[in-house]
C-alpha cells in the first residue's frame, strides 16, 4: 500500500482529506494556489453529520469550541410569519448536536493546525499524470511531485476533473446569485438561525459564537448579473422585510460583502476515482446551498477516503470503495438541495408562493425535524491509525 498523497485544494475538504491521511500515517502535501481563500470572509453552518467527521479526523472538539449552536429560528416570510419552526434542542437529542455557525476563516485556521507545516504548500497545480511505475506525478510550473494517490479538492472549477472527464459538461449556472458577509458587530434582535422566503429571493442569517451574524441574500437572477453599489441594491431590495433583515445590512461594512453566482454540478459524475486519483468535495459533486450540506458532505468524503486508504488492500480497490460508498449519498443530498432551492427562494408566481407558504404551515410540527434528520443522521467510519502517525 502507498503511504505518499498529493492533495490538490487547500479548502475544507482538501485540509480534511490531508488530516485523515496524515492520522493513518500517510506523508501528505497540500497543494494550494492561494494564501486566502475567496469565501474567507463568510461563515458555514455545520451539521451533526460534518461535526461527526471532524470527530473522527480529531480535530471536532475544537471546532465546536470556536462555533455556536443554533437552537432557534426557522423559516418565515418577509412580513415575519413562521412557516415552519427548527427545534434545535431537538434536533441535539436526535443527532447528538444542534446546528452550528462558524466562521470560515476560523475553520480553515483550525484545519490547517491539525497539518504539520511543511505539508501545506502554496503552488498553481498543473496536469496529473500517470507513471510508468504506477505512482502518479502533479506539475507544479517546473517542479514534480510524485505520488501514490493524488485527491482532487480543487473545487467547482476542477481542472483534474476536466482532465479526467472530459467530456462532462461541467458546472452550471443554478438560476441563483448569493451576496453575504459577516457584520462588524453583534445586532439587537438578532437570533440563531433563520431564512426569510420572498418572491425569487431568500435572506437568511446564522448567529456566531463572538455575537456577530452571517447572513445571506440569493436572489433569483440572470447569471452574472452585478450591482454598481451592492449594499444599496440590497437595501432596496428588503428593506421592508421583517427585523432584524435591514439591521443585518446596516451592521456591515461594504467592502466585507462577498458576490459569487451559485453554481452546481447538475450532471454526476459516473465515477469519482479513475486510477490513483480521487475526486473529493465541491469537484465531485457541487451542490446548491439550500440544505447546508456541501462543507459537511465534503467532510464526510474525507473521513471515508482516509478510512478506505487505510484499509486497502491497495490504492485502486480503496478508491473503488471510496466511489461505491460516496457517490450515492452526495449526488442524493445534492438532488435534494437542488429540489430545496426550486421549492423555496427561487419560487417567483404568486400562487405557487402561497401554495408553497400554506404547506408549510399546515405541516406537522415534526416534518422539519424529519427532513434534517434525513441528512444529519450520519456515522464516519473508523479510521485506522498507524503506529507513528500524529
Amino acid at each position: 500500500m502507498g503511504d505518499t498523497a498529493v492533495i490538490v485544494g487547500g479548502g475544507i475538504g482538501g485540509l480534511a482529506a490531508a488530516i485523515g491521511l496524515h492520522r493513518t500515517g500517510w506523508k501528505v502535501t497540500v497543494v494550494e494556489r492561494t494564501t486566502v481563500l475567496d469565501d474567507a470572509g463568510a461563515a458555514i453552518s455545520l451539521a451533526a453529520n460534518g461535526l461527526r467527521a471532524l470527530d473522527g479526523l480529531g480535530v471536532g472538539e475544537a471546532v465546536r469550541a470556536a462555533s455556536r449552536g443554533q437552537y432557534g429560528g426557522g423559516t418565515r416570510t418577509p412580513g415575519g410569519t413562521w412557516l415552519a419552526r427548527m427545534d434545535g434542542r431537538a434536533l441535539e437529542a436526535a443527532v447528538g448536536a444542534p446546528i452550528m455557525g462558524v466562521p470560515r476563516s476560523e475553520l480553515h485556521r483550525l484545519l490547517r493546525e491539525a497539518l504539520p507545516a511543511e505539508a501545506l504548500l502554496t503552488a498553481e497545480a498543473g496536469p496529473v499524470r500517470a507513471t510508468g511505475t504506477g505512482r502518479v506525478q502533479v506539475e507544479l510550473g517546473e517542479e514534480v511531485l510524485e505520488a501514490d494517490v493524488v485527491v482532487a479538492a480543487d473545487g467547482i472549477g476542477s481542472g483534474v476533473r476536466g482532465r479526467l472527464f472530459p467530456a462532462h459538461p461541467g458546472p452550471v449556472y443554478s438560476g441563483s446569485t448569493v451576496l453575504r458577509a459577516i457584520t462588524d458587530g453583534p445586532v439587537d434582535g438578532c437570533g440563531d438561525f433563520e431564512l426569510t422566503w420572498g418572491r425569487g429571493a431568500e435572506f437568511g442569517h446564522i448567529g456566531l459564537r463572538d455575537g456577530r451574524a452571517e447572513w445571506h441574500a440569493v436572489l433569483t437572477v440572470p447569471e452574472g448579473t452585478r450591482f454598481p453599489d451592492p449594499p444599496a441594491e440590497l437595501r432596496r431590495r428588503f428593506h421592508g422585510w421583517h427585523a432584524p433583515v435591514p439591521a443585518l445590512l446596516d451592521a456591515t461594512r461594504p467592502e466585507a460583502v462577498l458576490h459569487h453566482d451559485v453554481r452546481e454540478l447538475r450532471t454526476p459524475l459516473p465515477s469519482y476515482a479513475m486510477g490513483r486519483v480521487a475526486l473529493l468535495g465541491d469537484a465531485a459533486h457541487a451542490m446548491t446551498p439550500n440544505l447546508g450540506q456541501g462543507a459537511c458532505q465534503a467532510l464526510e468524503d474525507a473521513v471515508v477516503l482516509a478510512a478506505a486508504l487505510a484499509d486497502g488492500p491497495t490504492v485502486e480497490a480503496a478508491l473503488t470503495r471510496y466511489d461505491a460508498e460516496r457517490r450515492p449519498r452526495s449526488q442524493a443530498v445534492a438532488r435534494a438541495a437542488r429540489q430545496a432551492g426550486r421549492m423555496g427562494h427561487q419560487l417567483s408566481h404568486p400562487l405557487a408562493v402561497a401554495a408553497r407558504n400554506t404547506a408549510m404551515r399546515l405541516a406537522p410540527s415534526g416534518a422539519t425535524l424529519r427532513m434534517l434528520l434525513r441528512h444529519h443522521d450520519w456515522e464516519p467510519p473508523k479510521l485506522g491509525r498507524t503506529p507513528g502517525a500524529f
